[in-house]
Formats: structure tokens, C-alpha cells, sequence
């Protein structure tokens, strides 16, 4: 794992000394995600700097050291990732004669032969992983930029500034391209409302004006004098989920197929040369994942897990008692006040482009906890997503059908008249007909809710809207932007998925990505910690898209065909409980050990002047939440993380 960065200027502009350095300067940003060492390259004839920070994880020796040149000198490439194939894929190159004389066993070298053996997109189509890769082409001075299929790594690139001082500059994280002297670009306030909503700006963009992300499965090309870059997908998820056909095969081929490739997926992704463990909720895809390493494993695999004070939040014994029945070397810690007040400041530098998902909190802690003693953790992440593991596919779809019987008008006209009738009337003309479970929302939160969903135009909007963590955020970010779905362009295709399939083939390409592997990659890496996630092998995403709902939803529940094979490593007493997510008690501690800390951020005369959120919106929930009248804890936290990286960054 690894930081990455460079630029693309005018031959001549600069020396190649200073070229070189501005790389070095611009990779040195990102020596969280690469402590070990650090390199940069630059052509000032060609116009070309790359810089890299490297983690050391296959092969410890300089002879993985980056930038590296292929074997003809033709390519140059600073990479982030891990290529989990490339014993295979030099395998291959041998066995074609098209194997250089190896240096060392690192899988960029792996990765540089094969650009020289089957060309930049004929090597990325052969290799599985998780990566992201700056590569120049020094015969035709073009620029290739690359992501991983399901977006496990990050990618930002994009003009800065204007003249003979222009540069197209790119890097693994933003603080790479603000180092570069012509970075100039303003807040993009369009994306306020999205992020004030879901906590994360939409895929494709970013926070600033001019700069973007690659999408996950998306190849970018520069050519030389070119103005734009040209777009691919290599690796196209929206279309592989709207073109899969359900497949006949049976429940016991379908587990042990899925069984074949996870194992695969794990034997390769415990290959490293440093410290390696996992990290372990207790949860279905947790649960698999350890499961099936400690089954290879000759000594106790590492686990790790975070517990919380509040009973209804904690899953530590459920972790435990399932390390116990594996016997796995387990370490779990508790979040306290201590722990927030030392974690929570400093979310703004780790995460340099707002985030709000108040589950970082943890993600952050338990990642801390594992690097002192492992250096690579491998997760289980993307079960939910593949394997309808979420509750709002079913709700959502339930929902759906009944709400579609009204025409959309009536829909719009009955929800957006609720959501007038204030609270605390809902709460007391509910009372007698619905209790409110205890640290659940009050009714009045409730029936707000619903009326959101009932006013959804269509399935997309409703999706996006059980998403959502802010209700009305066009209330506090009016000058920003909304789509139906999350994504630059136009609407990923449907083709024949139902709606169950269509939520789940749209998280798969924002929410996934945006959301919850960019809350890993950043927390993970803010302590140079890899994290890997056997259940995002592109080959088992395929298959998985070719399995009749019945095995995703079955008589076993939710991620029915991953329970299946579970069952047969541990006792299903072990795991068989509902799906708790990785909830933090966020309001709670806003009332409590964090209320200072976000007082002080949320005070209406520093709101005015930052300009960001209206302030008396902003405010009003602020007391509605303190008074107990709502539990904004989630809303609010969206706004906390914003204002708090506007005044590290901005």
C-alpha cells in the first residue's frame, strides 16, 4: 500500500531538478499511506514528474523501489495497491518467453513486465487487485491513469491553473495536489447539499472546483498535447449488474463455487512479508472472512475488534466469542471519552476531503489498535453490498410497490404536506398508536421520514433518500446540487434488475465507494495500515451478480448464500443474529463528552462567516437535538465535519 502523485507541465517550464523536487514535495504529503521510503522521477523534456510513497508489504528490498521503469524503459509507473495474481501473472510471462531477468518479487515489477509483454490495458485486464497507478509511456508521451473495478483505492486528478505554470497534477489523496504551486481551486459548493445528505461527495467529483476522482473500473489517457483527457471503463460494474443473467445453477454448486473463489480470494490476500491479521465484528462477512484464514492459517490469525459502553451499539462479545470458538490471537478495545477526545480533532487532517460518516470514529480506532502488531489486515468488506446484506433492500423494495400504486403526484402532494406539520403535533397525535423503542427516533422524526420516502419521484430518488442521514438538506445547502443517483453522467443502465437489484447494483458504484472504502482507505492508511477485502475479488463480484435473488435473500435472511457457507465453518448460534452495521451512539456523545467541541464549531456568527450552511437552520437543529426533541446526531455530524475540514483546509 502505497501513496501516489505527479504532474503533467509544459516541456521547458521547469528544470528537471525542480520538476523533481515539486514530485518529492508533493509525494511527501502522503508519507502516512508510505512510511517506509519515498522516490520521484521526472522528464523535463517530456513534461513528466511522478512521485511515491511506498508501504513495504511484498518484497522489503530496494527492488521494489518506486518510481520504476519497466524492463524496456518504455514505461514508468508509480502505483498504489496490491496486484494479488502477480505470482501467477509471472507465471504466465515465463511461460510466454516475455519474462525479463527479475530483480526482486515485488508485484510492481510483476506489473512493468507485463506492460511491456500485453501493452497498459491488456496487463490491468489480467491482474487482480486493488490499485491505483499513475503510468507514462515515454514513446508516446501519454499519461495513463487507473482504478481498481469496485474502488478500493483512490485517484484524484485535474487542471491547476492557467498559462505556461498550468499543470495536470494527480495524486492518491488531495493534500498531494495542494502542494503543487498553482493549486488554486475554491470550494465547490454545489456538492453541499449532497454531502450535507449522505456524508460524502458524489462519485466523479470532488470537494474543490476543477479537480475529480476516477471512478472505480475507469482508465483515464492523456495524450501528449492534449487539453482533456480521454475516459474508459475497462471494467464496467454498472453494466456487468444490469447484463448478468440469474444462472441455474443449484444452492450446493452456488456454495461451493463461492466457496472456490473466496478461498482463492484469501490464500492470495495472505500473502505478504510483514505482520498480517484481520479485523473482526462478529458479523457475517467478518465472520467468513477470518473463518476461511484462520482455516489456512498454521498459527492463531491476529483479529481485532472495537466494543462500545453503550449496549445497544456493542458487538465486541459477539467478535469475541467467535475468536474463542476459531481461536484466533484476539485484542478488542473500548471507546470512551478519552478516546474520542484524542480521535475526533483530528478527523479533519486524516480524511482531507469532508467526510461524514460518524462509523470513521471506529474504523479509525480499530485500525490504530491493529497496526501495533500487524502491518496488513484484511476486512470484510463488500458482503453487503454483493450479497443484499443491508435491511433497506427490503424495506425499500416493500416500500416501492406500495407507494407506486398512487400516481407520483398525490405521492409529492401527501409527503410534502406531512413534513410541514412540525414534530413535536406528530409526536403527540402518534403516541397512542405507535411507541417509539427505546434510542430509536421520536415519532415525529419517524412520520418526517416516511414523508421523505412516500415523496420519492422514483426508485432511484427513493434509494438515494433511505440512504440519507439529513432530511430537507436543501434547507441548509440551497445553492447545491441533487441527482437521483449519486453519479456524474448520465444514470448507470438497469437493464432487466428489479428493485431489490437496482439499490443494490447503485450502492455497489456510489455509496460502496464513496462511502465505505473511502472511510477504510483513509482510516487504514492514517496509520499506514493495508487493508485488503477478499469479498471485492472482481471474479467473486461477478459471480455474485449472476445469483438468483433467492440465494442473496433466502430462508436464511439477508446474504443467505454467504450464511450458507458460514454455516459450515462455525456454529450458526455463533452468528445468527440481526445485522447491527457499524453504528457509533453519535448523538449521545454530541449531547455529551463531544457537546464543546461541537458547540464551538456550530456557533451561529462563525457559521455566517464561513458561508458554508445557513446558520439558523444549522442552529435550530442544534437545539432541537439538545433539547431531545430529534436526534440530529447524524445530520449533524455532517455539518461538524465540514465546518472542521474548512478550517484545517481551506
Amino acid at each position: 500500500m502505497c501513496g501516489l502523485t505527479g504532474f503533467v507541465f509544459r516541456p521547458g517550464a521547469l528544470g528537471p531538478e525542480a520538476a523533481e523536487a515539486l514530485a518529492r514535495a508533493m509525494a511527501d504529503t502522503l508519507s502516512h499511506r508510505g512510511p517506509d521510503s519515498g522516490g520521484a522521477w521526472a522528464d523535463a523534456d517530456a513534461g513528466i514528474a511522478l512521485g511515491h510513497r511506498r508501504l513495504a508489504i511484498v518484497d522489503l528490498s530496494p527492488a521494489g523501489h518506486q518510481p520504476m521503469a519497466s524492463p524496456s524503459g518504455r514505461y514508468v509507473i508509480a502505483y498504489n495497491g496490491e496486484i494479488y495474481d502477480h505470482a501467477d501473472l509471472r507465471a504466465r510471462l515465463e511461460s510466454e518467453g516475455a519474462a525479463p531477468q527479475w530483480r526482486g518479487t515485488s508485484d510492481t515489477e510483476t506489473l512493468v513486465a507485463a506492460f511491456d509483454a500485453w501493452g497498459l490495458e491488456g496487463a490491468i485486464a489480467r491482474a487482480t487487485g486493488m490499485f491505483a497507478l499513475a503510468a507514462w509511456d515515454r514513446k508516446t508521451r501519454a499519461l495513463t491513469l487507473t482504478r481498481d473495478r469496485l474502488g478500493e483505492k483512490p485517484l484524484y486528478y485535474g487542471w491547476l491553473g492557467s498559462g505556461p505554470g498550468a499543470a495536470f497534477a494527480f495524486g492518491s489523496e488531495l493534500r498531494a495536489l495542494r502542494a503543487h504551486p498553482a493549486f488554486d481551486q475554491p470550494l465547490k459548493r454545489e456538492e453541499l447539499t449532497h454531502f450535507a445528505r449522505h456524508g460524502y461527495v458524489r462519485m466523479g467529483h470532488s470537494i474543490h472546483t476543477g479537480v475529480h476522482q476516477l471512478l472505480p473500473g475507469e482508465m483515464l489517457t492523456l495524450a501528449h498535447g492534449a487539453n482533456e483527457p480521454e475516459l474508459r471503463m475497462y471494467w464496467d460494474g454498472a453494466r456487468i449488474a444490469a447484463e448478468a443473467h440469474a444462472s441455474d445453477v443449484t444452492e450446493p454448486e452456488a456454495v461451493a463455487r463461492l466457496e472456490t473463489l473466496l478461498d482463492t480470494a484469501v490464500r492470495r490476500q495472505m500473502i505478504a512479508d510483514v505482520p498480517l491479521g484481520a479485523f473482526l465484528s462478529g458479523g457475517i462477512d467478518s465472520s467468513l472472512t477470518v473463518a476461511l484464514m484462520q482455516r489456512r492459517s498454521a498459527r492463531p490469525v491476529h483479529t481485532f475488534s472495537i466494543g462500545f459502553h453503550e449496549k445497544r451499539y456493542d458487538e465486541a462479545n459477539h467478535a469475541r466469542a467467535l475468536a474463542d470458538h476459531l481461536g484466533t490471537d484476539h485484542t478488542e478495545l473500548y471507546v470512551g471519552d478519552r478516546e474520542l477526545l484524542d480521535v475526533v480533532p483530528k478527523l479533519p487532517d486524516i480524511f482531507d476531503e469532508p467526510f461524514g460518516d460518524a462509523s470513521q470514529i471506529p474504523t479509525l480506532l480499530v485500525s490504530r489498535l491493529a497496526r501495533e502488531s500487524v502491518t496488513v489486515a484484511l476486512s470484510g468488506d463488500g458482503g453487503d453490498e454483493l450479497f443484499a446484506g443491508y435491511d433497506r433492500y427490503q424495506k425499500g423494495t416493500r416500500l416501492w410497490r406500495r407507494m407506486s400504486i398512487a400516481p407520483p403526484g398525490v405521492r409529492a402532494l401527501v409527503g410534502h404536506g406531512l413534513q410541514g406539520v412540525p414534530t413535536a403535533v406528530l409526536d403527540r397525535a402518534l403516541a397512542p398508536i405507535r411507541k417509539t423503542p427505546q434510542g430509536k427516533e421520536p415519532n415525529g422524526q419517524w412520520a418526517h421520514r416516511m414523508a421523505d420516502y412516500l415523496a420519492a419521484a422514483d426508485l432511484d430518488t427513493l434509494h438515494l433518500r433511505l440512504l440519507a442521514e439529513t432530511r430537507r438538506a436543501e434547507a441548509l445547502a440551497p445553492e447545491g446540487r441533487t441527482t437521483a443517483y449519486a453519479l456524474a453522467g448520465d444514470p448507470p443502465p438497469r437493464g432487466a434488475l428489479g428493485p431489490t437489484e437496482r439499490m443494490m447494483q447503485l450502492d455497489m458504484l456510489t455509496y460502496m465507494p464513496g462511502d465505505i472504502l473511502t472511510k477504510v482507505d483513509r482510516a487504514a492508511m492514517a496509520v499506514s495500515l493495508e487493508t485488503r477485502a477478499p469479498l471485492l475479488d472482481h471474479k467473486v463480484a461477478e459471480f455474485a451478480w449472476t445469483l438468483p435473488m433467492s440465494m442473496k435473500l433466502g430462508p436464511l435472511g439477508q446474504k443467505h448464500i454467504l450464511r450458507r457457507l458460514l454455516y459450515t465453518l462455525v456454529p450458526q448460534r455463533l452468528v445468527d443474529r440481526p445485522k447491527m452495521g457499524f453504528e457509533v451512539p453519535i448523538g449521545l456523545w454530541l449531547r455529551g463528552p463531544l457537546r464543546d467541541w461541537a458547540a464551538a464549531l456550530l456557533d451561529p456568527a462563525r457559521l455566517h462567516t464561513a458561508d458554508t450552511f445557513r446558520p439558523e437552520a444549522v442552529t435550530r437543529m442544534w437545539q432541537e437535538h439538545l433539547a431531545g426533541r430529534y436526534n440530529h446526531g447524524l445530520g449533524l455530524w455532517h455539518v461538524l465535519m465540514l465546518e472542521a475540514w474548512r478550517d484545517r483546509w481551506t
